[in-house]
């Protein structure tokens, strides 16, 4: 099986060591200029890399949709990685065997669900985004794909969700999601005004994505198989734990780490 599991980077940072099977790739190559990246840009072929600040590392995920050849596709990001193990270095990641193995037994394989205990997906989105970028997706949701409302509304009324936009799929779902997830979000885009938004909050398409995978899932039924995800480097755990302080009693807003 041709596996190829990009790892999404705006710099250069230390890589897996199996070339085969972990592809670096360059976000927002079109307006980066640091030629000694030598990573796979994703301003080649077909290629959406100019919206690279508002889609974060969906720009990725579109280059691969449209110009990656291979059994099965994946994302992880240059300091976030899927994983069989919990220790947090870059030698425990999943390797070729293991990801081989869980293919062969579900099609999907996403990092473990991220739990938000006293928040819904959708209050906790609000809290720390603008509220209007999420209300129409539903909407256009609503107009396009009527059939996905159901999910929709059930994830955003969960308090648990697969985020960060890491996956690994077999080519042919992985192909139907990036249709749907584009069709999704390339008409939100058209109808919302983000030229007030802070730099941090003009990722918004990136942001909403992250809820839009498991509305996919729920809605198709997909079975998939969870994995731990590992961070390397220093975690911002008591950053995180006062900002959603500060969200919940409105001192802080719009803030995500």
């Amino acid at each position: 099986m041709k596996v190829k599991i990009m790892v999404a980077a705006h710099r250069k940072f230390p890589m897996p060591k199996d070339t085969d099977l972990y592809l670096p790739v360059l976000v927002g190559a079109k307006n980066n200029h640091k030629s000694e990246i030598k990573y796979q840009r994703d301003d080649e072929g077909e290629n959406i890399s100019f919206k690279n600040p508002n889609y974060n590392e969906l720009t990725a995920i579109y280059w691969a949709w449209k110009n990656l050849n291979a059994d099965a596709v994946g994302l992880v990001h240059y300091r976030r990685f899927l994983s069989l193990h919990k220790k947090r270095n870059i030698d425990s990641i999943l390797d070729k065997e293991e990801v081989e193995n869980l293919l062969e037994k579900v099609p999907i394989i996403l990092p473990k669900q991220r739990n938000y205990y006293i928040e819904t997906n959708y209050s906790h989105y609000v809290h720390a985004h603008h509220e209007k970028p999420l209300d129409m997706t539903r909407k256009i949701i609503e107009e396009k794909h009527p059939e996905y409302v159901k999910s929709f509304d059930k994830i955003m009324h969960k308090k648990k969700a697969h985020m960060f936009n890491m996956f690994i799929m077999k080519q042919d779902l992985f192909s139907e999601y990036a249709k749907w997830l584009f069709s999704v979000l390339f008409e939100v885009e058209k109808r919302i005004d983000i030229n007030n938004y802070s730099v941090q909050e003009t990722r918004v398409f990136g942001y909403v994505s992250e809820l839009l995978l498991d509305v996919w899932i729920d809605k198709n039924h997909y079975s998939y198989v969870e994995t731990n995800w590992i961070q390397l480097g220093k975690k911002q755990t008591v950053k995180k734990i006062l900002s959603f302080i500060g969200r919940k009693v409105g001192f802080v807003k719009q803030t995500h780490f």
